[in-house]
């Protein structure tokens, strides 16, 4: 087992609000991909299967994806970490899928609220449980104030674009699916992080979840197909296929970080990239119905302060629980 240095909390923080820059990038991709083709799935396969090409290219190329190649059989032979582990590519799939299938139903600003939610109360969780390579991390007063804080913000930021039109109820079903596909992510990138150790480096470990992401999708894409038909032709805009690279990105780089700074810090930093990417696109590529006000613009601020709280070195016992 190959053991990657830690990084301290002032250079992994940045990169993980770096990476999540992506993150609403790849949702507006794949949303439009989606209505485009009419077919959920079938966006989910594309995106799944291109970012697989851009992994077994990288991972042949490079001598780290190499190593990484020939440490993942033995790992997994060995019990080195559970086997499910290979798995996680599965909850990345479902997320790709809640995007494609609800952004256009629900709007980013909704989705993003229950994605954040899902995944803010499980990165508490997940670090409490130990399940990541960090090990437990104690939830304290401050963690959970941290967290409830970001949820508040986010919602607060995004407050401006929910549709007035539509009912909590009509809402309710569509929506569970990215609370639950958010609440899913803090596990996929503990399983991830935990792979990466053993594996020598996030090349493999990426790799592996694109495999298993793309084998369910195309499962279920071929069953769809089957019962429902085919959707649109596929798109010739070369933008539509950048989803799939996009989460080699914050894949790769998230489970890097979690060794270093636990899965809810992870997740909170990539949240905050995640505001700042999605109130930069409304800035520079705004589509139908965006909306900037004073409360995006704060709420964005108040985001990042809670992130702040919840992840600065407070004095031991400081509201712990």
């Amino acid at each position: 087992m190959t053991h990657t240095p830690r990084l301290p909390l002032i250079v992994g923080l940045p990169m993980a609000v770096a990476t999540g820059l992506f993150i609403p990038i790849q949702g507006r991709i794949n949303g439009a991909l989606g209505v485009a083709l009419g077919d959920g799935i079938g966006a989910a396969v594309v995106s799944f299967s291109t970012g697989l090409v851009v992994m077994v290219a990288i991972s042949l190329a490079l001598p780290r994806g190499r190593a990484g190649l020939a440490r993942i059989l033995p790992a997994v032979r060995e019990r080195q970490f559970p086997p499910y582990y290979v798995l996680a590519g599965c909850i990345g799939a479902f997320f790709v899928f809640a995007q494609s299938f609800t952004v256009g139903l629900l709007g980013v600003a909704l989705f993003t609220v229950a994605a954040v939610t899902g995944q803010t109360l499980s990165g508490l969780l997940v670090d409490r449980m130990g399940i990541g390579p960090a090990g437990k991390r104690p939830i304290t007063g401050i963690r959970v104030l941290g967290s409830v804080l970001t949820v508040a913000a986010v919602a607060w930021a995004v407050s401006p674009r929910f549709s007035a039109g539509e009912s909590g109820l009509q809402l309710l079903v569509p929506v569970l699916l990215p609370l639950l596909a958010g609440f899913l992510m803090s596990f996929q990138q503990a399983m991830n992080g935990t792979a990466t150790v053993h594996y020598g480096t996030p090349i493999a470990a990426t790799l592996v979840n694109f495999i298993a992401g793309a084998a369910l999708l195309w499962v279920a894409w071929l069953i769809k197909l089957a019962v429902a038909g085919a959707g649109n032709p596929l798109p010739a805009q070369w933008w539509y296929y950048l989803g799939g690279p996009l989460g080699c990105i914050f894949i790769g780089i998230g489970a890097l970080l979690v060794r270093s700074l636990g899965v809810l810090v992870t997740g909170l930093g990539m949240i905050a990239g995640q505001l700042l990417g999605s109130l930069g696109l409304d800035l520079i590529l705004p589509v139908p119905g965006t909306v900037i006000t004073l409360p995006t613009v704060l709420g964005t601020v108040l985001t990042l302060g809670a992130i702040v709280l919840a992840t600065l070195p407070w004095p031991k016992g400081a509201l712990k629980r």
